[in-house]
């Protein structure tokens, strides 16, 4: 369902990588009873709707062999979470406080522990499941010793890409999501490495999924390309939006917001790229450093997050960035991205102490304002500190200014001309007038800035 009547428009993401979040042990051991610790999800409910998110984007949840991205079984939840009840548990206790529930789909591949791998471990040549992965032959050896080779990801061994033109293959996977629907009411999927995915193979998955929910949406990963060749009525709703990922904080380590500013008017200015796709967009993950150890001024973070959630898209919060956590990845090891992290106690810890607030307080004015949801955009001003632009539809025109300078600035820039004046919704209502369509605004407050709704005559 691609268009602004999708509900991913009125949405923000809560993101969560569950193995982390829930302090679950390394590797599975297979064997060790299902534990209870998804049911942390469910206590952290009420701060995801504090911040304002209204969907939960929830990392790989089903049984595997450490990460989550190497499938063991599609069809159980990982022991070292729970039990299929707990995820069933936790997805009510979402659509209860009206979060909807995003699960990680990762059909590239699978894990060395798959079932289906394994019995080609066990049988050889004449196991029934030889062709369910992609170039597997038995005229080599793998780098695991395996009798036989295969294709992986990217070069990881432990990843096994799986051969989606087989019939069977698909039919095991698509039977996995109506199992996840059925049970977890789930109500979309971010497929991993969407870019690795076959055409085709996405065109069907678009087909099943609308049959399972017409609203089911379907978000793919994807670095590098042009989205579109992704984001179509056949294929995927949106993508996560990387173009824009570096430029949100190197604009600001860099003092040159001219760079996030072509991009988005690449991305949606008049005759933009992207200007009917919800993209996804995010300031870190689960894959990248926190974006408070990218920034060199911590006192970004604050127009990091108000670009963040004015700009076309749907913004995605990363489960303890609201705090400005602070952790980097190494080239070997992801787990400082991914910490088990108190409720009770990051509020305190956190050096932003106003910074979730802020982030609640953006979030209900996005949500209160269609134009900054499902509207146009158009650049106003532009600055190594400084960044203005709009968003508007037919009966809405909001004006938004960024200061990421140390001092406060004035900003003037240009509006229609039915505008009598601008009403400042951050910042306690505080009002400017306009004069021969010439908003001129003082004091845009250093590290910070403001979303003017202007009042037509």
């Amino acid at each position: 369902m691609n268009g602004q009547t999708h509900w991913a428009y009125d949405s923000v993401f809560y993101h969560i990588y569950p193995l982390g979040f829930c302090g679950a042990p390394s590797r599975n051991d297979f064997s060790s009873p299902p534990a209870n610790t998804l049911r942390k999800v469910s206590r952290w409910v009420p701060h995801i709707r504090r911040l304002g998110a209204n969907a939960l984007y929830l990392g790989p949840v089903f049984e595997s062999t450490a990460h989550g991205y190497d499938t063991a079984s599609y069809f159980t939840v990982d022991r070292r979470l729970g039990d299929n009840g707990a995820l069933a548990q936790v997805s009510a206790d979402l659509h209860r406080n009206n979060v909807r529930l995003i699960l990680d789909g990762v059909f590239n591949h699978v894990g060395r522990d798959f079932w289906a791998f394994r019995d080609v471990q066990h049988n050889g040549e004449s196991s029934p499941y030889r062709d369910w992965f992609a170039g597997l032959r038995f005229d080599g050896q793998s780098p695991y010793g395996d009798p036989f080779t295969y294709q992986s990801w990217n070069g990881h061994f432990d990843l096994v890409r799986l051969n989606l033109q087989l019939p069977e293959v698909r039919s095991h996977i698509f039977e996995a999501i109506r199992m996840w629907v059925r049970e977890f009411d789930i109500d979309g999927l971010r497929l991993d490495v969407a870019d690795c995915l076959d055409d085709d193979f996405l065109r069907s998955l678009h087909t099943f999924c609308r049959q399972l929910r017409r609203d089911f949406w379907l978000m793919g990963e994807v670095v590098h390309g042009d989205y579109r060749r992704w984001v179509n009525p056949h294929s995927l709703d949106s993508v996560t939006n990387y173009e824009c990922y570096k430029g949100l904080y190197s604009s600001l380590v860099d003092k040159n917001y001219f760079e996030i500013a072509y991009a988005l008017n690449r991305q949606f200015g008049p005759g933009g790229m992207y200007t009917r796709i919800p993209l996804y967009n995010f300031v870190d993950n689960h894959d990248v450093n926190r974006v408070a150890s990218s920034l060199g001024t911590p006192a970004h973070l604050y127009p990091l997050y108000l670009l963040l959630f004015t700009m076309p898209g749907v913004p995605s919060i990363y489960y303890g960035s609201e705090w400005g956590l602070d952790a980097r990845r190494t080239p070997h090891n992801d787990t400082a991205l991914r910490p088990s992290l108190d409720l009770d106690v990051m509020p305190r810890l956190t050096t932003q102490p106003r910074l979730a607030d802020n982030i609640s307080k953006l979030a209900a004015i996005r949500t209160s304002i269609l134009a900054l949801r499902i509207g146009d955009y158009a650049q106003l001003h532009v600055s190594h500190l400084q960044l203005a632009f709009a968003r508007f539809t037919d009966q809405e025109y909001v004006v938004v200014m960024l200061n990421a300078g140390d001092a406060p600035v004035d900003l003037e820039v240009s509006v229609p001309e039915n505008a009598a004046y601008a009403e400042d919704l951050l910042n306690q209502g505080e009002r400017f007038q306009v004069r021969d369509r010439r908003l001129i605004v003082q004091a845009v407050d250093p590290h910070w800035g403001r979303i003017l709704k202007l009042d037509r005559i």
